[in-house]
């Protein structure tokens, strides 16, 4: 059966979804993803933006209910097909202490109650590397054993998966716990689609394409230095170059076989998410002296190789951490750091999809989500063992208002009728 009424699509909810990477890539599989939670207003309002013709409720996993989550979307009474999320677990981050008992984690036991109380068919736990390491395999245990003691199942060969191999031109790894109700069927992990440079230099999976590589995915953006106007503005009608085949993908100029998103309504013409920055004239001799592929020992910036693929882009630290920004790459034939919309090729986001119109809210909403690819490829494994057969779509969605985009928190947090210090504010040193 081809499914050509969107109503019919399988279902999901979204649980820590952020400016929604995950969510996308749930979409492109074939989802519809018709509730999203998400505690940081500013977050929100950029998924809404994206994700105009679904529910983001602005709410904490902690305080929300499976009944609130059914209520106050178009769920219902429905079957969930799957749950997904990312408990922020900054207590196995493999950059600073990973604590064992680090009450941050306690995010994880929400994920796991909603879990049960929405009963899905399935569900996707994707979380950083470190839980794998050392004692904190001990916690994997805890969930698995929670879960198991609850009517459901998970793969035990967990693995994790890096987005370079799922067709994003960067190196980033993280965890996927697959688990679904003890009647049904558990989802395999995807093969590998790309492979790195280095395993074709050893000999290794030939059959599998290369990962496109940086130059693939930025070279066709126009160049920000070009338009004055970026200083003040994320957005200007500009002339693009010659698209490589995922530059092309990533424009929409070129329809995908195996993507069941829905077509969204936008200029191809717009370049956005570009807001320029003001370097000064020491950074700019510093990076241009720089070679690709080495780190800038000042700033401690990583300069892009072209032909190879981008480090791990990092989100820094929320607000109420100290609000410090992650370093950001440094592009690799202008000595600049690269732009928001650069990042969000590098990470597998179409064109059409914005950011906050700030450089720090856009590079950390890009730096805490998961690439909409990798998403995409876990999801889909999901959708053969549900058994089901789409078709693309032929609906196009409007996008959502863009001053979405531009909230600060309080403005944002009115929108949501929620605490404006439900994310405690940035703290700005004094010079």
């Amino acid at each position: 059966m081809i499914y050509s009424n969107h109503k019919q699509r399988p279902i999901a909810v979204d649980l820590f979804a952020g400016a929604g990477g995950m969510t996308l890539g749930f979409e492109q599989a074939g989802f519809d993803v018709l509730a999203s939670i998400e505690i940081d207003p500013i977050h929100c309002a950029t998924h809404e933006f994206n994700f105009p013709f679904w529910t983001i409720l602005c709410k904490s996993v902690v305080d929300i209910t499976a009944a609130e989550i059914r209520s106050r979307s178009s769920i219902g009474d429905r079957e969930i097909d799957v749950v997904f999320g990312g408990p922020p677990c900054q207590g196995f981050s493999l950059i600073g202490k990973r604590v064992f008992d680090d009450p941050r984690n306690s995010l994880v036991n929400h994920f796991i109650r909603l879990v049960l109380q929405l009963q899905p068919k399935y569900f996707v736990l994707e979380n950083v590397k470190g839980m794998v390491l050392g004692k904190h395999k001990e916690f994997i245990s805890i969930i698995i054993n929670e879960f198991e003691q609850n009517g459901y199942k998970i793969r035990k060969d967990y693995k994790v998966l890096n987005a370079a191999e799922y067709g994003v031109p960067q190196n980033r790894e993280r965890l996927f716990l697959l688990g679904c109700r003890q009647d049904l069927e558990l989802p395999n992990y995807p093969d590998p689609m790309t492979r790195l440079a280095k395993l074709k230099k050893a000999g290794l999976n030939n059959q599998v394409p290369l990962s496109p590589t940086v130059w693939d995915a930025i070279g066709d953006l126009p160049e920000v230095e070009d338009y004055i106007e970026l200083f003040e503005k994320d957005s200007v009608i500009a002339n693009f170059g010659k698209p490589s085949d995922y530059g092309r993908q990533l424009r929409g100029l070129c329809s995908t076989d195996n993507d069941y998103s829905y077509e969204r309504k936008y200029d191809y013409r717009m370049l956005t998410s570009s807001l320029r920055t003001k370097h000064t004239l020491e950074s700019i001799k510093r990076f241009e002296f720089t070679p690709a592929g080495k780190t800038e020992p000042v700033s401690r910036f990583y300069k892009l190789a072209p032909e190879g693929i981008c480090n791990t882009l990092r989100a820094g630290t929320a607000s109420n951490r100290g609000a410090f920004t992650s370093a950001r790459p440094i592009h690799p034939f202008t000595p600049r750091c690269i732009t928001v919309r650069e990042a969000a090729r590098l990470h597998s986001y179409p064109d059409w999809f914005r950011f906050h119109v700030t450089k720090w809210h856009g590079f950390r909403q890009i730096g805490n989500s998961v690439p909409p690819l990798l998403a995409k490829a876990v999801a889909s494994e999901i959708l053969k063992v549900l058994d089901v057969c789409l078709s693309k779509p032929g609906m196009i969605q409007e996008l959502g208002n863009e001053n979405l985009l531009m909230f600060d928190m309080s403005q944002a947090a009115r929108y949501y009728g929620v605490n404006p210090q439900i994310i405690e504010p940035r703290a700005r040193k004094s010079r």
